[in-house]
Formats: C-alpha cells, structure tokens, sequence
C-alpha cells in the first residue's frame, strides 16, 4: 500500500531534480522551508519530528538539498516529507507539502469497525507499522 499524503501523492516518486524545483518554488515565494520524518505515517499524525530547524533564509535548493540528503542518511528507512510555511500574514500557514522519501516497504493500515448503539457503526484506521515499538517499525 503507497501512503497518499501531501501534494504529488499519486504521481511516482519525485527525483532530487524535481525535489529541488520544489524546494526552490518554495524559496522563490519567501516560504521556510522544513523538512520531517516519522515512522507512524497516520493521516491524522500531523506532527512529524523536525529535521533540524525551519530554514527561514535559505538563499537557493542546494542548502535545502543538502539537509535532505543528511536526514536520509540517518533515516533513509522511514518516511521524510519536506513542507513550507507561510508566515506573511502573521502566523505559518502550510503552502506546499510532500513526502521525499518511504521506507523500502510500506505496511499500510487496518480498518477497524466498532458497532455502538442503535445500529450506529463507527471506522477507524490504525497503521500496520503501530505493531511493532517504534525504532523497529521499519528494516533498514
């Protein structure tokens, strides 16, 4: 199962020359830029740890690259999304967000039903990956 998270879901998996067109876009429009990873890749779990800091005053691709390439190397086997931020109206707003990199394989979700009152059905989704404690969730 391919997680769909973010802008460019559904196309293959962007090359680091189309990442870093993206990355510069952001640039170009004044957004900070940041990149994330996790290994819990829930639609809900927005909050994925930050890779170092937002850059703020990165003047081209290549500083951004450059970060990308050192979070892949310490985790390359998990799920890596670089984001930008908006911060001209006074607070960040997300303006662009896409995964970078996933793990080599991708265990997808369960879907839970629960029956509750009356004949009221409730779902819910839980990753697969949740099975496992969290720095074995992926092989590297």
């Amino acid at each position: 199962m391919r997680i769909t998270q973010g802008a460019f879901s559904f196309l293959p998996d962007l090359t680091d020359t189309q990442i870093a067109a993206q990355a510069q876009y952001c640039i170009d429009n004044g957004w900070a830029v940041n990149i994330e990873f996790t290994d819990d890749p829930h639609p809900r779990n927005t909050y994925w740890d930050m890779w170092g800091h937002p850059m703020f005053d990165v003047p081209d691709a290549a500083g951004v690259m450059m970060e990308l390439n050192e979070c892949r190397k310490v985790y390359g086997n998990r799920y890596i999304r670089m984001s930008a931020f908006d911060s001209t109206h006074g607070w960040e707003s997300v303006k662009l967000s896409f995964i970078v990199n996933r793990p080599a394989t991708e265990p997808g979700f369960r879907l839970r039903r629960q029956e509750t009152e009356g004949r009221t059905i409730r779902y819910s989704t839980e990753g697969y990956s949740v099975d496992l404690p969290e720095s074995d969730r992926y092989s590297s």
